[in-house]
């Protein structure tokens, strides 16, 4: 068993169910701007999940290079999308605020990581 891809398939299945909660329960309780910023962290995280799959049944990725991506865009996911669902449900933004930027960075080294496998021809 691959358990980056069971992990990214789960958390494929929850940004599906985000997405629909969103878009149906929400729209009546969330302002435009809300929605959209819940949007967003669902849109990113979905994003990052299509990677992950695609990252991990590639086999041209070693298996620490698979790891760390995973490990980053995970993180990414959850300081990212997740500190935009918390304020969204009402986590007062001034004290989370910080975790946003942060998932952005860890998606960011997630991408430099897989970047600098290609630049390494690891894969080829």
């Amino acid at each position: 068993m691959n358990k980056n891809l069971l992990i990214a398939a789960v958390i494929g299945a929850l940004t599906i169910i985000l997405g629909a909660f969103g878009a149906h329960a929400l729209q009546e309780v969330l302002s435009v701007n809300e929605l959209k910023s819940f949007e967003t962290g669902v849109r990113y995280q979905m994003y990052h999940v299509i990677v992950l799959m695609f990252v991990n049944s590639f086999s041209g990725f070693n298996l620490k290079t698979k790891n760390v991506v995973t490990y980053f865009f995970l993180a990414g996911i959850l300081f990212f999308s997740g500190s935009i669902y918390a304020i969204t449900f009402g986590v007062n933004a001034k004290y989370i605020w910080f975790l946003t930027p942060l998932g952005g960075l860890l998606f960011i080294l997630g991408w430099l990581k897989l970047a600098f496998s290609f630049i390494k021809k690891e894969n080829y």
